[in-house]
């Protein structure tokens, strides 16, 4: 039975890295909750495993393929939310676009409250000038975007930034996730602010907003005050755990957009989306009202401050 009140979830891309974290936020917040189950699973056991772990902590499955229409409006129906968080990074499985074919499934199947499709970046309505290679991110979110608003579908998009274990635990470093223990490489004078946010609490927010009539046919940000920082606030959070200076050097932004040629396709969108980050400071160079502030309109949420979040790493 519904908790009242509250809608039911479907979760498309349930297993993946940020999807589970939704299938878990949306338990802990009382909401039946759905995760579509893909025969192309295949024999990826640890996917099974996960799905069969949401199923024990009271989670349905719900079978569904992107290559049966029927299947998928079928799934629909059973729910009043639909959330996609299938992977749109490159060094990941790239297939925002497989998500034409879930839009087209909301739209006839018809009962969908909200639809909040796979977002949780960088807001791609302002990335308009982005780079290539890696501007084909925020290109194909739009195109997402325009076909959800042309079928009248509503929905929330949730803007969710830099995640913490890609951008803090590395000290946003390039090509590791661990900290470095001696030198760290600053973007620039590595002075300008960035907005990280704790994976788990992406997925609380994101939860908040689905039944939230503050939040319909809205861009959502998650921009808690305290996780705007500088590259190096965030290193001298980091020399304060560990009591010791690290040596610092700087690279110019013609010396990151040059090493572009270097890098493989993969490599060159990651290049590209620094560059927006760390020289334009793009996830926070821009005011957002607070009825578009995550940490604003749910101050109830604890949110995790990074340098709670470093203490993993010591």
């Amino acid at each position: 039975m519904t908790i009242m009140g509250k809608s039911k979830v479907l979760v498309v891309g349930g297993t993946g890295y940020i999807g589970r974290r939704i299938v878990k936020a949306s338990l802990e917040q009382g909401h039946e909750t759905y995760v579509l189950q893909r025969p192309d699973i295949g024999l990826e056991i640890e996917k099974v495993q996960m799905l069969l772990s949401f199923k024990k902590q009271g989670a349905h499955l719900v079978e569904g393929s992107f290559s049966n229409h029927q299947s998928l409006v079928d799934a629909v129906k059973l729910v009043d939310v639909v959330i996609c968080t299938m992977s749109g990074v490159h060094f990941r499985s790239h297939n925002l676009m497989m998500q034409l074919k879930l839009v087209e499934a909301i739209k006839d199947a018809g009962n969908v409250k909200r639809f909040l499709p796979s977002e949780f970046g960088l807001d791609p309505a302002l990335m308009g000038h982005a780079l290539e290679p890696g501007r084909v991110t925020f290109d194909e979110k739009m195109t997402i975007r325009k076909t959800i608003e042309d079928a009248n579908i509503p929905f929330t998009y949730i803007s969710a930034n830099c995640f913490a274990s890609y951008f803090v635990g590395n000290l946003s470093q390039m090509g590791t996730l661990f900290p470095p223990q001696d030198k760290v490489v600053l973007y620039g004078d590595g002075n300008v602010k960035v907005t990280y946010m704790d994976e788990d609490d992406v997925a609380t927010y994101t939860i908040k907003t689905i039944d939230d009539p503050r939040t319909l046919n809205k861009t959502i940000y998650l921009r808690p005050p305290e996780n705007i920082l500088t590259q190096r606030e965030l290193i001298e959070k980091w020399e304060k755990l560990i009591g010791k200076q690290l040596d610092k050097s700087t690279l110019s932004e013609q010396d990151l957009l040059s090493s572009m040629k270097g890098f493989d396709i993969v490599g060159q969108v990651g290049v590209g989306h620094f560059y927006h980050i760390f020289y334009e400071g793009c996830s926070a160079n821009f005011e957002v009202g607070g009825e578009q502030e995550a940490s604003k309109l749910y101050p109830e949420v604890q949110y995790t401050r990074m340098d709670e979040f470093l203490k993993l790493y010591v």
